[in-house]
């Protein structure tokens, strides 16, 4: 299991509208390829869950704070 720390921000690039779900993470970027497409903050809400599941954290401590019609975001878990 990661340790999370309070108030921890990653940068994430995100390819939405993939075949499959995957989330890497390369030189302190984390990686995310979603199933939905990039419309209507779809690829966001499934970013956040992705990240949430990887952190093994509630959703509702992941948040977007840059980047949210942008492929590179900022993401920040509380």
């Amino acid at each position: 299991m990661l340790a999370v720390f309070m108030n921890m921000q990653y940068v994430v690039h995100v390819r939405a509208g993939a075949q499959k779900k995957e989330i890497q993470q390369r030189n302190n970027v984390f990686h995310i390829w979603t199933l939905s497409a990039a419309s209507e903050g779809k690829a966001n809400t499934e970013v956040i869950a992705m990240i949430a599941e990887y952190f093994h954290v509630p959703k509702s401590r992941v948040f977007v704070i840059r980047g949210e019609k942008n492929k590179q975001k900022v993401v920040e878990i509380l």
